[in-house]
């Protein structure tokens, strides 16, 4: 049951959390630094809130693909779940004053490649499931 939930359910609840202000202080806090190192170069290389919830996305976005290889009737309902994921960041995107960022997009982005790739790599290996037997 645990395998059918979307894991980008969590940037998904993460910026909702951002944006009425219980982590980072607001929308506004997406641009507040986490992280800053020097580099050799002479750079300072620094990482805001907003790219953390990306990399986020893109290493649960990783694990969302690796559960797609697996066959069952688990996986629709992890794919029907993942599709209303999507249409919940796009509803929010399109009608939420605080969605409309270029982080929240990118992460409607990751979560609709998610749903994509999720049902092309099930029909693709659901294809090779099949026999024929004469």
């Amino acid at each position: 049951m645990l395998a059918a939930i979307p894991l980008m359910i969590v940037p998904f609840i993460a910026y909702n959390l951002v944006m009425i202000g219980l982590i980072g202080g607001g929308v506004a806090g997406l641009g507040s630094t986490i992280t800053s190192l020097s580099m050799m170069s002479g750079a300072t290389w620094t990482m805001s809130l907003g790219d953390l919830l990306i990399v986020v996305s893109l290493v649960l976005l990783f694990i969302e693909v690796l559960k797609a290889t697996r066959t069952g009737s688990w996986s629709v309902i992890d794919h029907m779940l993942s599709m209303l994921v999507f249409v919940a960041f796009l509803v929010e995107f399109l009608l939420v004053r605080n969605a409309a960022t270029h982080v929240f997009f990118i992460l409607m982005v990751i979560a609709f490649i998610d749903v994509i790739a999720g049902f092309s790599v099930s029909i693709r290996s659901a294809g090779r499931d099949v026999s024929i037997g004469l």
